[in-house]
């Protein structure tokens, strides 16, 4: 009898297994939309949404995967509350909504936020376990599942951009129809959150004139699932890819956050401009209560000769210098950059240093700057500009003074290939360790202040994925990865409590973690470290695929003809012109500037491509974009004939004018104007430029309106 009890539990617990991987190779692999969304033909009111969805007895629009069973057939038996919190801002509305397991105590608390004035909601998850005991199993969870069902068939489409792979298709725009049953699976590469493929970003365009902006907030590996289920439902999952673990007693994690944003048009850039001026208005940086421009920067008289590199060799004496030729030559910048080299060791080139290989020397080379960088941000303070500065506290080298002082805090990862290669001398500054993250705030937040300096510029050239999966504990797979996600956030919002005009630079070998929730804090001043191939082109590129959703980003300028500098322009901009070049023009480079200052404001604008979203990597085709400023009706029109483009003209349709408003059109290279309405200007503007790899700058005001 004992036995045969025996093998009847050992059959049970065998299923119980079985069920429990079937449940997660589900939910990892498949989306379901565990609740729909039903739309009418008009969007809801933001408020009325999250009361609906988040409501007592409902299931709501996120899942998870506890003890083996999904949370849609137990969550709506668990204790649940509901707070609606004071806010401060207008057209925002918060909420907590609670549930707690009343058998073990286990609680999910859901944070959401609403924006009414962008029909846009965001929510995150906290898991706590209050019992005296190690939690069940929790797996798949994912922050946000669910359907959307839309009042009209027909296709659905998925715009969204490629993230950074460091080559001519970085923030590369996609657009595809979402075939009925089919699933497009999307996650980054390496650890780092817009590493790959694809951007964190996705505008679902349903056939019903609607649609639905998904973000994911996480610095980490994530995963996106979207598929259309029938002609008029959408499903979408989105959440953390490796989680399967358990919570100690009184342990709480946090998920990736999402935000949804829905809109109505049958135009779907009209989505993407809802999208860019939502975030603006809510997902980037604020300095009294304003939102922060992010700089028109410039280096030092950028890259040392060989064997430096970067500015391993830069001294205090030469910044100081340069500083004061570039305001000699009417060359001002907002900010001054001070980018790689200025620690420990990089400047030791005979003996095979450089600033890669002595990452986790964080102490200034007093060699070179026997007074630290103080006497270079005075300076620069005094001639009215700000003072920023690169480090990279994450990648440790080994036998730097951090690996040597403070092993505890480091992470390795299983070696690969040969000890000596580079990658296998590094380690992981563990985030995820609190005294370790404490102490890296103060430091660092120590030595900006002791230093002068404005602007924090953060990089990351290390995979972090492979140290997060080999230092997990057993049975808890994703925790070292929550863990340090959540230490780089606290990291961040300790500085920028700390520093209230404080900017942070967000680099990680260019722009490879941009999410929901870097853009909140930051913005990618170097979105691409395919500059350093000095592809024009590809920079082309990376502005058209990014401000499909990006409005604010930058990259570097090297050189001051039009076809290069205007490749370059975005919202935010590094030049590196060498200033000491007896080849290189001052008045060029003084009116490459006067030209950025006038036409920055509309990156912040609405943004419309001129030359669609097939394959803009080749060399013989035009690209041209449009930004368009609605509060004055006028705009511009940036366009490009590439080096093997044969044709020397194109026809581009403006969005946004007016039909019954005369347009005036003026030629910012020539002078030349050209008067026609917004009718004509909508059929088609032919754009003509004799010249390959020659560029063409337009701005259009309106004149008048006309009468009939």
């Amino acid at each position: 009898m004992e036995n045969r009890q025996f093998k009847l539990k050992g059959i049970a617990y065998s299923w119980k297994i079985l069920l429990s991987l079937l449940l997660i190779y589900t939910g990892c692999f498949s989306v379901v939309g565990q609740t729909t969304v039903r739309m009418s033909k008009h969007l809801p009111g933001i408020e009325q949404w999250i009361e609906e969805h988040f409501a007592e007895g409902k299931i709501p629009p996120f899942s998870f995967v506890y003890d083996g069973q999904p949370s849609e057939s137990f969550i709506e038996q668990w204790k649940y509350s509901a707070e609606k919190l004071t806010v401060d801002e207008p057209d925002v509305v918060e909420y907590i909504f609670t549930y707690i397991n009343p058998t073990n105590g286990l609680s999910v608390i859901c944070n959401v936020k609403g924006y009414s004035d962008y029909h846009g909601v965001e929510w995150v998850l906290n898991f706590t376990n209050k019992s005296p005991e190690n939690s069940r199993e929790i797996t798949d969870v994912n922050v946000c599942d669910l359907s959307i069902q839309y009042p009209a068939e027909g296709a659905f489409h998925l715009h969204y951009s490629d993230g950074s792979h460091i080559s001519k298709y970085d923030f590369h725009p996609r657009s595809i129809e979402l075939v009925t049953g089919e699933m497009k699976r999307m996650s980054p590469e390496g650890g780092r959150s817009s590493q790959g493929d694809y951007l964190p970003f996705f505008n679902i365009e349903s056939p019903a004139g609607q649609g639905v902006v998904m973000s994911v907030g996480w610095t980490g590996t994530w995963q996106a699932n979207i598929s259309a289920k029938d002609k008029n439902t959408v499903a979408m999952a989105a959440g953390m890819k490796r989680m399967n673990l358990y919570l100690y007693p009184d342990e709480s994690i946090r998920t990736p956050s999402v935000s949804l944003m829905f809109w109505e048009s049958k135009d779907r850039m009209d989505g993407h401009n809802q999208f860019r001026r939502f975030i603006l208005a809510h997902n980037s940086r604020k300095i009294n209560g304003k939102l922060a421009e992010y700089p028109l920067s410039s280096g030092f008289n950028y890259r040392d000769p060989s064997p430096c590199g970067e500015y391993s060799c830069i001294t205090s004496d030469y910044a100081i210098a340069m500083v004061k030729r570039y305001i000699q030559f009417g060359l001002k910048p907002e900010v001054f950059w001070l980018d790689a080299g200025w620690h420990t060791d990089a400047s030791d080139f005979e003996h095979g240093k450089s600033w890669a290989n002595t990452t986790g020397n964080w102490t200034i080379d007093t060699l070179r700057f026997p007074k630290g960088l103080r006497p270079v941000a005075d300076v620069i303070h005094q001639v009215g500009t700000k003072f920023m500065v690169w480090f990279e506290p994450e990648r440790v080298v080994r036998g730097t003074q951090w690996a040597v002082e403070y092993p505890e805090w480091m992470l390795e990862k299983t070696m690969q290939g040969d000890p000596n290669r580079e990658d296998n001398t590094w380690l992981l500054f563990d985030l995820g360790n609190p005294e370790a993250c404490e102490w890296l705030s103060k430091y660092i937040g120590d030595m900006l202040e002791k230093n002068g300096i404005d602007y924090y510029r953060q990089d990351c050239n290390i995979e972090p994925a492979d140290y997060w999966e080999a230092n997990d504990e057993p049975g808890r797979i994703g925790m070292k990865e929550i863990r340090y996600v959540e230490g780089l956030y606290r990291f961040w919002d300790y500085l920028l409590e700390r520093f209230p005009n404080l900017l942070i630079d967000n680099c990680a070998s260019g722009g490879r973690r941009i999410d929901w929730e870097t853009t909140g804090r930051s913005a990618p001043l170097w979105r691409s470290d395919y500059y350093h191939y000095y592809d024009t082109d590809g920079l082309q590129n990376q502005t058209y695929g990014l401000e499909f959703f990006l409005p604010i980003h930058g990259t570097g300028s090297l050189n001051t003809d039009k076809y290069s500098f205007r490749s370059s322009m975005s919202s935010a901009l590094i030049y590196n012109w060498k200033v000491t070049n007896t080849q290189a023009s001052i008045p060029e480079m003084q009116q490459c500037l006067k030209e950025f200052h006038e036409i920055r404001p509309y990156y912040y604008e609405d943004y419309y491509p001129l030359t669609g979203t097939g394959d803009i990597t080749p060399l013989n085709i035009w690209i041209a974009y449009q930004l368009y400023r609605p509060s004055d009706d006028s705009g511009i029109i940036v366009a490009f004939r590439r080096p093997e483009c044969e044709e020397n003209r194109i026809n581009v349709n403006l969005r946004g004018v007016t039909p019954k408003k005369e347009y005036k059109i003026t030629n910012m290279d020539t002078g030349k104007v050209l008067n026609m309405s917004g009718k004509e200007l909508t059929d088609g503007l032919m754009l003509e430029l004799e010249n390959p790899r020659s560029s063409l700058l337009l701005k259009y005001e309106p004149v008048n309106t006309i009468k009939k």
